[in-house]
């Protein structure tokens, strides 16, 4: 990664957060690092809080950069790979993190042969604690892989997968944090309702999905395990969770991320229909 010269190519929440992640890790020195960005102000936020360069022209950073990380809405996609795609060579690597858009789209708006990996990260990502998915386009070498997958090492946990799982992705961990903020917001609405101050529920709300989280990523154990492990016998536990079950949690679990899947594949699709 010291090698390289990493483009944002956009300076939106995600690109700011991952700027943040490869400085506060190491990975990166600031010289390696630069942002373009339409808005004047957020260049200059950028600029105070990190330290890197800016600039307002979208075809300067992509000659700059070696490797070029997409980081602007997918309703745009068209409007700035056609005004930067002659500045792409085969030195280059795409990193898009663009959501919905298939690498085939991409590469039918950039030179043949183009190296792309396609990347869903979340919006935890901004508190350095993402869930990425990484996909390898058909030009993109294992290094390039590699590279990609230390990108977002800085603000999380990468998983590889194959491009079909995408939609899936997105339906999971993609749109998972809002799942996760009404569970949130339920289980602090439910400390009210017995009686806790609100912001004493919601902290402790918030601090025990944190904490859950936490206990399976550092155990490894399944879930169903370490759940066991605090429903004793007739305990208050088991009163709870049999509420959860009554209301049929899991399923409408499930039925959230099957919803939001179906929706990213026709989303998808339409971009796709584009070309």
């Amino acid at each position: 990664m010291k090698t390289q010269k990493i483009g944002m190519l956009g300076a939106g929440n995600m690109a700011g957060a991952l700027i943040r992640g490869l400085l506060s890790s190491g990975a990166v020195d600031r010289e390696q690092l630069s942002s373009s960005d339409v808005r004047h102000d957020r260049l200059q936020e950028i600029e105070r809080e990190h330290g890197i360069g800016t600039t307002t022209d979208n075809r300067q950073l992509v000659r700059w950069a070696s490797v070029v990380v997409l980081a602007v809405k997918p309703q745009v996609v068209d409007r700035v790979l056609g005004e930067v795609s002659e500045a792409f060579d085969a030195e280059k690597l795409l990193v898009s993190i663009a959501a919905g858009v298939p690498i085939g789209a991409l590469a039918a708006r950039l030179p043949t042969g183009t190296r792309i990996l396609r990347v869903m990260p979340n919006a935890a990502a901004l508190v350095l604690a993402g869930a990425t998915a990484v996909v390898r386009g058909s030009h993109a070498t294992e290094q390039d892989l590699a590279t990609g997958i230390g990108l977002f090492e800085a603000v999380g946990k990468v998983a590889v997968v194959d491009e079909a799982l995408m939609n899936a992705v997105t339906g999971l961990s993609g749109s998972g944090p809002a799942y996760l903020m009404l569970v949130i917001e339920a289980l602090a609405d439910g400390g009210v309702k017995m009686g806790l101050p609100r912001d004493v529920a919601l902290l402790l709300a918030a601090q025990t999905v944190y904490g859950a989280a936490k206990l399976q990523l550092d155990t490894r154990e399944h879930p169903g395990r370490l759940k066991d492990m605090v429903t004793s016998p007739a305990g208050t536990t088991i009163a709870g969770l049999h509420a959860l079950e009554s209301g049929k949690l899991r399923a409408t679990m499930m039925d959230a991320v099957e919803a939001a899947t179906r929706r990213s594949a026709e989303l998808g699709k339409g971009f796709a229909d584009k070309r």
